[in-house]
């Protein structure tokens, strides 16, 4: 055999190889990710997965995340025997029924009137003292009662609809308990002028001021939900789930519309829990988002993904169908860009649609096993 022949012998060989190698699924080529604490599931119980005959970090699952409403004792027991981490979901201002004895916690709109739901999303007024009370009593109540790992806000933010493509956000609220508060606690004098001509004055010529009040706001809630896990069970974290959106997005709405100071909760919260559903916010060809949003996350609020840092970064991704389907061929991707740094920790989104898609939870399975440590 020629030399040529050899050359030409040893190329095809290594075309051969390139070609096996590509025809790998994705999956084999996932490496192992120490800086990932946390391989979760949002939605409650997994009790399908139980049924395997393997606890669940077998399974690579280590971190469960259920509502508060859902948490009992057998269950909290259930999983901690089977050695993962329980933490609750705690809805902040999104408990509609309490307008039903208390219509005057419902916010007013920029008419003077009450402000319907966006999309059937109903919030509350954040100055309303028995609501701010109600919930603060339920949260102690949660934190007393289970021995949970950790509490996380969800719903933070003001009256609005934004889990979708094209949110719909109003301004509100402008009821006279938040106009005497405003100017209460920014020394401010309003003219004696109908509310029309309030709103119209604050979000105008006074915009700056009212914005930052606003923020202030549901920041103090923050600051008085971390004094309850110090008093109560310190040594559980205070998580966020909030908007994935960057300072800029929907011309600044994370803190003109939505109320919520990232850098400010900051003093308070523990882990960030951004939600970059990727399909729902009209991504679905594209998982990089996902990343492209928590490395945002990290820069805004300095934080790197390395050991020791008091601040971390836990996305909650969407694999369920939710709009916009996601593909099981998507299901690594999305896992992928939820877990790189500055993210520590993951978790998906979510079990209670996500468990009957059995393809999808194979492949979460996969890609967790493969990460673990």
């Amino acid at each position: 055999m020629t030399g040529h022949q050899i050359r030409i012998l040893f190329s095809l060989a290594v075309i051969s190889a390139m070609t096996l190698l590509s025809l790998q699924p994705v999956d084999a080529q996932v490496e192992k990710r120490p800086h990932v604490k946390i391989r979760g599931i949002y939605g409650g119980t997994p009790t399908q997965l139980l049924e395997q005959k393997k606890t669940l970090p077998e399974l690579g699952v280590n971190t469960i995340f259920m509502g508060s409403g859902s948490l009992t004792q057998e269950r909290v027991a259930l999983l901690k025997k089977q050695g993962v981490k329980v933490f609750a979901e705690f809805n902040t201002m999104h408990v509609a029924n309490y307008l039903k004895k208390h219509p005057d916690a419902a916010p007013v709109g920029v008419d003077g009137k009450i402000c319907p739901a966006p999309h059937g999303w109903q919030g509350i007024c954040p100055t309303h003292p028995g609501y701010r009370q109600y919930r603060m009593d339920d949260f102690r109540r949660v934190l007393k009662e289970f021995e949970i790992d950790g509490i996380w806000l969800d719903y933070h933010h003001s009256h609005a609809s934004w889990e979708r493509a094209e949110p719909d956000m109003p301004d509100t609220c402008f009821c006279d308990r938040c106009l005497k508060q405003f100017q209460r606690e920014t020394k401010t004098k309003l003219p004696d002028v109908p509310t029309s001509e309030l709103a119209n004055l604050l979000r105008g010529k006074r915009k700056k001021m009212w914005v930052q009040w606003r923020c202030d706001v549901f920041t103090d809630w923050v600051r008085e939900f971390r004094a309850i896990i110090n008093a109560t069970r310190p040594q559980a974290l205070l998580g966020t789930f909030h908007c994935p959106w960057t300072d800029t997005d929907f011309n600044g709405a994370l803190r003109n519309k939505l109320a919520i100071d990232l850098k400010a909760q900051a003093q308070y919260v523990d882990v960030f829990s951004i939600m970059p559903y990727h399909a729902r916010f009209n991504h679905p060809k594209d998982p990089e988002w996902i990343s492209r949003q928590t490395a945002w996350l990290g820069k805004h609020l300095g934080i790197q993904g390395q050991s020791g840092e008091r601040l971390k970064i836990w996305p909650i991704v969407q694999l369920s169908d939710w709009g916009e389907s996601v593909p099981v061929s998507q299901v690594e991707a999305v896992l992928d860009h939820g877990t790189r740094l500055p993210a520590t920790g993951v978790m998906v989104f979510r079990w209670g649609s996500l468990h009957q898609q059995t393809d999808k939870v194979d492949a979460m399975i996969q890609f967790y096993r493969t990460i673990k440590p």
